[in-house]
């Protein structure tokens, strides 16, 4: 876990820098900056877009009746996928375009939700406690 962390917050960010160094060097300082204000906007407006998509589909699952849990966690997906759209960077801006995908973002959700899926367990109360009155407070 804690080489999990030192990656995400110390070689992420140094190896981002270095890109956008070398992309100034490249194509120059306006821009390198335009194009960070671009898919800054871009990731912004896609992140809307997807997010309302996929609220409208997790409606539509309550509505039916159906846990929605493959939703909830491609409405994750997208939020994370928006805030690292919003973070300048070339590495952030692929990963956040790539959670934009729908197949992607897919596969990915079906891997976490396999991976959690050993780590949690349903605890159903038993009937007494479900008709239980001890949390009421007559006045």
């Amino acid at each position: 876990m804690f080489s999990r962390m030192l990656f995400l917050f110390i070689f992420i960010p140094i190896a981002e820098l270095y890109l956008l160094i070398m992309l100034g060097a490249r194509i120059g300082f306006l821009p390198t900056i335009g194009l960070i204000v671009f898919t800054g906007i871009l990731g912004a407006s896609l992140a809307r877009q997807q997010g309302l998509s996929t609220l409208a589909k997790i409606q539509n699952e309550l509505r039916n009746g159906r846990p929605p849990t493959d939703k909830l966690i491609e409405g994750a997906m997208i939020v994370v996928g928006g805030i690292v759209l919003i973070t300048p960077g070339i590495l952030t801006d692929l990963f956040g375009f790539a959670l934009m995908v729908p197949n992607f973002r897919k596969s990915i959700a079906a891997n976490l939700k396999k991976s959690f899926g050993g780590n949690f367990s349903t605890i159903r109360p038993n009937s007494r406690e479900k008709n239980s009155r001890d949390d009421v407070i007559d006045v």
